[in-house]
């Protein structure tokens, strides 16, 4: 079993980020870090690498609703959202499985609130796809 969810898209990179973190915003999620990855690497490694970005995504309601049944949870926050390309062009957007995630809590109280946020990220990744396309169309 896979450990994230994703889509394909076509699109330029920025504009497959920001349309990401416009998703986001509308499902509720604040983009509390973004990790440009290839300029990191560049910097600190002096090696070249893909784009790619890490966002790190939080619904503050959800985030506050997880941490009251189990403390500990912050330390799988704040959810990943990734934008990468791949050798071939195209632009993936990828966020964890939050069932995968919460399943090493074994807190079944969480499963509730995996489900919310399972949902919120398909519905987002759906977005990113379907502006995506009509875009591409107009």
């Amino acid at each position: 079993m896979g450990y994230t969810i994703q889509r394909s898209v076509a699109g330029d990179f920025s504009e497959v980020v920001e349309t990401t973190i416009a998703a986001l915003e509308d499902e509720g999620f604040g983009v509390l870090c973004d990790i440009d990855v290839q300029a990191t690497l560049k910097k600190k490694l002096g090696e070249d690498f893909r784009q790619y970005r890490i966002l790190g995504a939080c619904n503050p309601k959800l985030a506050h609703e997880g941490l009251t049944d189990e403390i500990e949870l912050g330390a799988l926050l704040p959810c990943n959202v990734i934008v990468y390309e791949t050798d071939d062009g195209t632009v993936v957007v990828s966020a964890v499985d939050p069932h995968q995630l919460v399943g090493i809590a074994d807190n079944e109280t969480l499963g509730s609130i995996a489900t919310e946020v399972h949902d919120r990220f398909e519905r987002t990744l759906s977005t990113v796809q379907d502006e995506l396309e009509s875009a591409s169309e107009a």
